[in-house]
């Protein structure tokens, strides 16, 4: 679309329920179906969680999900999922 962003992961206002999102988003949703760290989601989708460094674009695609109303982020750094 020329000149206009193009958001891959909408806002929770703008679409129904979460198939509309991508793929691995879609399955990060449905990992953090109650209060969840970043690990615990890692471990779930079978990515190496021994090494920090592996689980910093989680959290990133995480923290993502919650700014745009998918997933809530608590002050202590879990997630859980909006019903």
């Amino acid at each position: 679309m020329a000149g206009r962003a193009v958001l891959l992961i909408r806002r929770r206002g703008e679409a129904p329920d979460e198939t509309a999102l991508p793929g691995d988003y879609r399955q990060i949703v449905r990992a953090a179906d109650s209060l969840v760290q970043v690990r615990t989601v890692g471990e779930e989708l079978g990515l190496e969680v021994a090494v920090r460094g592996k689980l910093e674009p989680l959290r990133a695609k995480m923290t993502k999900l919650a700014d745009r109303g998918w997933l809530h982020k608590r002050p202590d750094g879990k997630f859980t999922a909006r019903r």
